[in-house]
C-alpha cells in the first residue's frame, strides 16, 4: 500500500483491489484500522498551499519601472514645495498597488473552490456497520455505497454497480452521464473511459453501487488538478508585458536626459544646484504622471461595455488581452452548442427524415419521405412513451427534469404533433422495465380496457436487432426485418456524431399487465431509428465566422467522443468532417496526445483544430504549446477539469451558469449567458480598450517628449527655463484628466474584428507612432521656446512669458487629441458629434486655462501671469498648426 496512487486501478479485478487495500467488501475496515491509514493517508480533503505572505504580495505591487518613476515623481513634487501634485501622484501608485494586490488574492481562490468540491457527506461501512462520515474521514481501503444523488467523495474502484450512472462533465467534459460497471478494462484506458472508476466530486445521477476507496485528498483526479493549478505559470498580460517593457525604456531615457541637462549646465559654468533643479524640473515634465490611472480609467470603461453585452470581467488587464487573443480554445458542451439534445434524423419505413428547429424549443418540422407513414408516427410515439422524463417550462425557460436524451424523443414527437402527456392518457403505462447497463434498453407496457396490450422499447441499436423479428412499413403492414439495411443507416447516422437509439413494440397477450426480459427477448417489431445530437448554436457558427475573419483561429477541446467532436467541428467549420471512425477524423484525441513528447504537440497543437477525449493535464499542455508559439490564448471552460488550463491561459472565461466554482475562480472572464458569441463581442470590445488606450498614450507622450526637450535646449543655450516644473505638473496632470481620459469614451472604428491579431513580439509603439510623436514634441518644443523668447522680448516678464508657454502646450495638447481620435481617419471624416465627451472635455480645459492665466491665486500657485490677445492668437495659431501637420501626415501615410 506504500504507492496506491501509482496502481492502474481500473486494470484490476474488483477481488484484486480489495486484496491490495487489505479490506473487506462485506465488512469494511475496522475503526482503529481506519484510523491507522487516517493518520498515515491524512484527510481525505485538498489542503491549501502555502503561498506569499500578504505584506510580501502587497509590496510586490511596487515593484515596477513605472511605479519607480511614479514614486520619485511623487517624492520630486514634495521636495519641490508641492505637496497636493505630490499626494495625488502616491495616491494614484497607492491604488494601482491595492487593486493588483486584490486581483493576485483572488487568483489564489481557484484552489479553495477545489477543496470546497471536496465537501460532502459519505454512507460507509465500518466494521460491519453502515454509517454516515464526513468524506474528510475516508481513507484508502473504506468501502463506500453510493445511490442516485450521491456526490462521489473519494476516488473508488467499484464492486458491484446496478444501472448506474454517474455525471462526470466538471471533470471530464463528457456532456451525457456515464453507464458504470464493474469489469477490468485495459491499461490505455483514458479517464472518461473508466467505466468501473467512480471519481471524486462527481455525480450519481441514476443507480446504485457499492466501491472501495483507491484514492483520497490530493491523490485523487480532483486532486491532481489541483496540482496542476497550483503549478499552472501566472502569466502577465501582454498589455502589462508591453507596459513593463515601455517603462523600463522610458526609465532609462528619463534619467540619460536629466543626467544630461545636469552635465550641460555645469560644463557651461551654472551653478550645480540650479542645474539640479533644471534636471528635476526635465525629469517631472518626462513622466507622464497621467498614465496610470488613464489605463485603469479606460480598462473600467471597457469593464462596463463587456458587462452591458454579458461579459463579467474579474481582472482590469483581461479586457485588453481577449482584444489580443490569437488563439481561442473553447469547450464544446454549451458553449458552442446548446447543451440540449436534439432529434435530427430519423428512419422510419424505409426512409430517413431530417428534423428542423434545435434544442427544447418545440419549433420545427420532420422534412423528407412520407409524412403520413405509420412507421414514422410509431417511432415517435415509442419515443415520448417509453420515456420516465419531463419538460417543465416557467417564464419562458424550459426545465429538463430527467435524461437530456429522454427529452429529445419528447420534443422530436411534439414537432409532430404527438403530445406526451396526452399519448399516456389513451396508451395508460402499466409496467416498466428500467434501463439496465447489461441489457442497453428499456420498456414500458401500455394497454387499458379494450386495446391489446402493447410494449414499447428502446434503446441501443444492435439489442433491440437482435429482439426483432419484423419491421412495420409506411402503411402499417409488417415485412421482414432486413438487420443489414437498419445497421448501415444507424452507422450513417453515427458517422455525422449522432448518437442513435432504435425503437420497436410487441404486442403481448390479452390481460397482460406486467412486462419481463421474457417477453421481449424475441419477436419485436422494429419501428424505426432517433438520431440525435447536441447542436452547435446558431450564433456560434456566426462567432466562428467572424473570428476567421479577424485572424482569430477557434480550437474546440472537449471531453467528448472523436466522432460527436468532429461533426460539431465540421458544422462550425474547424474543419471537423463527417468520419466513420475516431482514427479518420481530423481530431486529436488524448490518447495520441499522451505519448506526444512537447516539440510534437506544439506542431500538432498550431495544426488542429479539434481535440477530444482530453484529460485535464493536457488541456494544460495544450494551451502551454500554443504558448510556446508565441499565441496569445484565451481558454473557456465550466468544469473542474478546465481549471488548470483557465489558469494557465493569458485569459480565462468560465461560464456563469452552467460553471463550476473552481472554473470560475481560476478565470478572468465570466460569460452570464454561457454564449460562444459573447466571446465574440468582449474580443471586439477588447480590441477597441487596445485602440483608446494606445491612443491615450500616443496624445500624452509628445507633451513629456516637449516639455523635457524645451528644458534641455534651454540648459543648453543658457536661456531662462520656459516653463518651471510646477508649471508642468498644471499641464500632465489637468490635461490629462480633462482632454485625455475621454478619448476612452471614443468609439469603436469601423473594421475593427477585420484587422488581424496584434503581434505579441511587437513593441506597444511602431515606428509610424513614435514618428508622430516626435513630430508634435518638435512642434511643441519650437513653438513654446519660440514664443517665449518672443513673448519674454515684447513684455520683459518671464512670468507673461512662461503663461504663453504654458498655452502653447495646452492648446496643441487640446487640438492635438481631436487628431489621436483615429490613427488613419481625420476627425471630419469621425464626425464631431460621436464623441460628445471629448467636445465637454475641449471646453473644460481652455475655460481651466482662462482661470489659470488671469486668477490672482492662480498666478500665486503656478508662478503665471495676464497676458493680452495676440498672445491667445499665438497659442491658438501652434494649436491649429499643430493639428494641420498631423493631419497632413496622416494623408501621406494613406498615400
Amino acid at each position: 500500500m506504500d504507492s496506491l496512487n501509482e496502481k492502474n486501478w481500473h486494470t484490476l479485478e474488483a477481488p484484486q483491489a480489495v486484496e491490495l487495500l487489505a479490506s473487506d467488501p462485506d465488512k469494511g475496515l475496522e475503526p482503529q484500522e481506519a484510523q491507522r491509514r487516517l493518520l498515515r493517508f491524512g484527510p481525505n480533503a485538498i489542503a491549501p498551499r502555502k503561498g506569499k505572505t500578504p505584506l510580501r504580495r502587497f509590496l510586490l505591487q511596487f515593484h515596477q519601472p513605472l511605479i519607480y518613476i511614479l514614486l520619485g515623481a511623487g517624492f520630486v513634487t514634495a521636495a519641490l514645495g508641492e505637496p497636493v501634485d505630490s499626494l495625488v501622484i502616491l495616491g494614484v501608485v497607492l491604488i494601482n498597488a491595492v487593486v493588483g494586490y486584490l486581483q493576485e488574492a483572488k487568483a489564489a481562490g481557484a484552489l479553495e473552490a477545489l477543496a470546497k468540491s471536496m465537501v460532502t457527506e459519505a454512507t460507509v461501512l465500518r466494521s460491519g456497520t453502515m454509517q454516515r462520515l464526513p468524506a474528510e474521514a475516508l481513507t484508502p481501503g473504506d468501502i463506500v455505497l453510493l445511490r442516485s444523488g450521491d456526490k462521489v467523495p473519494a476516488d473508488l474502484r467499484l464492486l458491484a454497480a446496478r444501472n448506474l450512472q454517474a455525471d462526470e462533465s466538471a471533470l471530464t467534459g463528457e456532456s451525457l452521464p456515464v453507464e458504470k460497471d464493474t469489469s477490468p478494462l485495459p491499461e490505455a484506458t483514458v479517464l472518461a473511459d473508466r467505466r468501473n472508476m467512480a471519481y471524486a466530486s462527481t455525480l450519481v445521477t441514476y443507480g446504485q453501487a457499492t466501491g472501495i476507496v483507491v484514492s483520497t485528498g490530493l491523490d485523487t483526479e480532483i486532486g491532481r488538478i489541483s496540482h496542476l493549478v497550483a503549478q499552472a505559470d501566472d502569466l502577465a498580460t501582454p498589455l502589462t508585458r508591453k507596459i513593463e517593457a515601455f517603462s523600463n525604456f522610458l526609465l532609462w531615457a528619463i534619467l540619460a536626459l536629466a543626467a544630461l541637462t545636469f552635465l550641460a549646465g555645469v560644463l557651461r559654468g551654472e551653478p550645480a544646484a540650479d542645474m539640479f533643479m533644471a534636471a528635476v524640473a526635465l525629469a517631472v515634465g518626462a513622466i507622464p504622471e497621467g498614465l496610470p490611472a488613464a489605463v485603469t480609467v479606460i480598462l473600467a470603461i471597457g469593464v462596463s461595455r463587456m458587462a452591458a453585452r454579458g461579459a463579467i470581467i474579474r481582472k482590469l488587464p483581461a479586457v485588453e488581452t481577449l482584444g489580443g487573443a490569437t488563439v481561442i480554445c473553447s469547450d464544446k458542451t454549451g458553449t458552442l452548442t446548446q447543451n440540449q439534445m436534439t432529434v435530427t434524423a430519423l428512419y422510419a419505413g424505409r426512409e430517413a427524415y431530417a428534423v428542423s428547429g434545435s434544442g427544447y424549443d418545440p419549433q420545427g418540422r420532420i422534412e423528407g419521405g412520407d409524412l403520413s407513414s405509420e412507421a414514422l408516427s410509431e417511432t415517435l410515439l415509442a419515443g415520448a412513451l417509453c420515456n420516465d422524463t419531463r419538460i417543465d417550462e416557467a417564464g419562458g425557460e424550459r426545465t429538463v427534469v430527467g435524461d437530456p436524451t429522454e427529452a429529445a424523443l419528447l420534443v422530436a414527437a411534439r414537432k409532430a404533433g404527438i403530445d406526451a402527456s396526452e399519448a399516456a392518457l389513451r396508451l395508460p403505462r402499466l409496467d416498466t422495465l428500467a434501463f439496465e447497463s447489461q441489457h442497453q434498453y428499456m420498456a414500458t407496457l401500455h394497454g387499458r380496457e379494450g386495446l391489446e396490450p402493447v410494449a414499447y422499447v428502446k434503446g441501443a441499436v444492435e439489442p433491440v436487432l437482435a429482439r426483432s423479428a419484423t419491421r412495420l412499413l409506411a402503411d402499417g403492414a409488417p415485412a421482414p426485418l432486413d438487420a443489414a439495411a437498419v445497421h448501415a443507416q444507424a452507422e450513417r447516422m453515427a458517422s455525422r456524431g449522432l448518437r442513435v437509439l432504435a425503437m420497436a413494440r410487441k404486442r403481448l397477450p390479452p390481460g397482460s399487465a406486467t412486462v419481463d426480459h421474457r417477453d421481449i427477448s424475441s419477436g419485436l417489431e422494429f419501428l424505426g431509428l432517433q438520431g440525435m445530437i447536441d447542436p452547435p448554436r446558431p450564433e456560434a457558427l456566426a462567432a466562428v465566422s467572424s473570428f476567421r475573419a479577424a485572424g482569430v483561429r477557434v480550437k474546440m477541446i472537449t471531453g467528448d467522443h472523436a466522432l460527436t467532436a468532429a461533426a460539431i467541428g465540421g458544422k462550425l467549420g474547424l474543419g471537423g468532417r463527417s468520419c466513420a471512425t475516431p482514427a479518420s477524423c481530423d481530431v486529436l484525441t488524448g490518447a495520441r496526445m499522451a505519448g506526444m513528447p512537447d516539440d510534437e504537440l506544439t506542431a500538432a497543437a498550431a495544426n488542429t483544430d479539434i481535440f477530444a477525449r482530453v484529460d485535464p493535464d493536457q488541456k494544460l499542455r495544450l494551451v502551454s504549446a500554443l504558448q510556446r508559439r508565441g499565441e496569445v490564448v484565451a481558454m473557456t471552460g465550466d468544469g473542474v477539469n478546465d481549471a488548470p488550463a483557465l489558469r494557465q491561459a493569458d485569459i480565462g472565461v468560465a461560464m456563469g451558469r452552467g460553471g463550476t466554482e473552481a472554473a470560475k475562480e481560476a478565470s478572468d472572464m465570466i460569460l452570464t449567458d454561457d454564449n460562444f458569441a459573447t466571446i465574440e463581442a468582449a474580443v471586439e470590445e477588447g480590441r477597441g480598450v487596445y485602440d483608446n488606450l494606445l491612443k491615450f498614450i500616443v496624445w500624452t507622450l509628445p507633451t513629456n517628449l516637449g516639455e523635457g526637450l524645451v528644458i534641455l535646449v534651454a540648459v543648453l543655450l543658457g536661456a531662462a527655463l520656459p516653463i518651471l516644473p510646477v508649471q508642468i505638473l498644471w499641464i500632465n496632470m489637468t490635461t490629462a484628466v480633462v482632454l485625455g481620459l475621454t478619448l476612452a469614451f471614443e468609439p469603436k472604428e469601423p473594421g475593427l474584428m477585420e484587422r488581424s491579431p496584434r503581434r505579441t513580439d511587437h513593441p506597444i509603439l511602431d515606428r509610424q507612432l513614435v514618428a508622430r510623436i516626435v513630430l508634435v514634441g518638435a512642434i511643441l518644443l519650437l513653438a513654446s521656446f519660440g514664443f517665449f523668447q518672443w513673448e519674454l522680448a515684447s513684455s520683459g516678464s518671464e512670468a507673461q512669458a512662461r503663461t504663453v508657454a504654458v498655452n502653447v502646450f495646452v492648446l496643441v495638447e487640446a487640438f492635438y487629441l481631436f487628431n489621436s481620435r483615429s490613427f488613419t481617419r481625420s476627425a471630419f471624416e469621425l464626425g464631431f458629434w460621436t464623441n460628445r465627451w471629448l467636445l465637454g472635455g475641449f471646453v473644460l480645459m481652455m475655460v481651466l486655462q482662462v482661470l489659470f492665466t488671469y486668477l490672482p491665486f492662480m498666478n500665486a500657485m503656478f508662478h503665471s501671469a495676464p497676458v493680452g490677445g495676440l498672445s491667445w492668437i499665438k497659442a491658438a495659431f501652434a494649436g491649429v498648426a499643430g493639428y494641420f501637420a498631423v493631419e497632413f501626415e496622416k494623408r501621406l501615410r494613406r498615400g
